[in-house]
């Protein structure tokens, strides 16, 4: 069957269209109202010119000649549309109690030792945020690598232990860092953030956040730092596809491939590796950003970051092997739905 030359046009508007809209409207012009309207029109013009009969067919659908087929059809529009009213309604309630609940755990968790932390770091311009979960193993050899300065700055490091059942809190202690708690596993997401909430508070200028595994090198830790000292970026990620590496599973390094190329296209950034905790910030540019997930956070912070048009760079890192324990984040099937989930949460929000 031939395709007319109006139905080819519509085609191809309505595909360009759908591109122009995802190009436009992401990073700080997000407006999701827009992308709706916008995306669902080139989409239905998309469908038309691919298939003219879907017109003809709904409005044969929305005959309601027949009383019976009009009322069923009726019933049918009416309990749908009550339905998604009260799925909607209960999300966003849900996920305000969710939010008021990290608030306060955070709350609680900073309290408890503030008068602590402010004698502790008040000589500190730069802290280093390491959530960690049973990593008392691995702490016992990181936390001695710290640096004290970075570029004549003091340098101090905050661990959130995140309910661990070991003995993480004493080998802070015994290490002279600090430390603040969750008393119950949380994640690092909402690990991170009660970080973020102390630096902010205490007002530390700069943060830098590195996992508690021992696979992130303490003696890069200036590396990553530099360029936000240097006010070039507001946010820099550690990049392993820059830098070198561990062999890791094929699925993981694959999924990191993809995944970053997703966050690519939906920010306008073009970055390498999405995944790295190994970070650098300026602390008040990153409380301006709306963070909610308490997994997987690398990419929330990447996509607000990008919403709220922050500077974001990249520089070359080094991952080793973990020596002490397993990973926490799971299999590589999991860990990607998870992933993907946490994409599509953050960049819809």
């Amino acid at each position: 069957m031939e395709i007319s030359g109006l139905r080819i046009a519509g085609l191809l508007i309505g595909t360009v269209g759908l591109y122009v809209t995802f190009t436009i409207y992401r990073g700080p012009r997000w407006k999701r109202a827009n992308f709706i309207f916008f995306g669902m029109f080139s989409l239905g013009l998309i469908s038309v010119s691919i298939e003219p009969g879907i017109l003809n067919n709904v409005a044969e659908i929305l005959k309601l000649e027949q009383k019976q087929r009009g009322r069923i059809l009726a019933l049918l529009i009416g309990s749908n549309i009550i339905l998604w009213f009260l799925l909607v309604y209960f999300k966003v309630k849900l996920d305000e109690n969710r939010h008021q609940f990290d608030l306060l755990i955070r709350k609680l968790g900073h309290e408890e030792i503030e008068d602590l932390l402010k004698k502790e770091i008040a000589d500190k311009e730069i802290m280093v945020i390491i959530p960690a979960y049973n990593e008392a193993d691995n702490l016992k050899e990181l936390l001695k690598r710290i640096p004290d300065k970075i570029k004549e700055k003091n340098v101090g490091a905050l661990i959130v232990d995140d309910g661990s059942a070991d003995n993480t809190r004493d080998v802070v202690l015994q290490s002279g860092h600090s430390v603040v708690q969750n008393k119950i596993n949380r994640g690092q997401g909402a690990a991170s953030r009660l970080g973020y909430d102390v630096l902010l508070r205490n007002k530390i200028q700069i943060g830098v956040t590195m996992d508690a595994d021992n696979q992130h090198l303490p003696e890069e830790i200036e590396k990553v730092a530099a360029p936000v000292l240097n006010n070039e970026y507001d946010l820099v990620i550690g990049s392993r596809i820059l830098g070198e590496t561990y062999k890791s599973s094929l699925m993981r390094d694959t999924g990191i491939n993809l995944f970053t190329k997703a966050i690519n296209f939906i920010t306008g950034l073009k970055l390498t590796d999405c995944s790295s905790g190994f970070r650098a910030f300026n602390v008040n540019k990153m409380s301006s950003l709306n963070l909610r997930e308490d997994q997987f956070q690398t990419a929330e912070v990447i996509i607000e970051a990008a919403k709220k048009g922050l500077r974001i760079g990249e520089v070359a890192i080094t991952i080793v092997k973990r020596k002490h324990g397993s990973s926490k984040k799971g299999r590589d099937i999991k860990y990607g739905l998870f992933f993907a989930k946490t994409v599509l949460k953050s960049w819809w929000r």
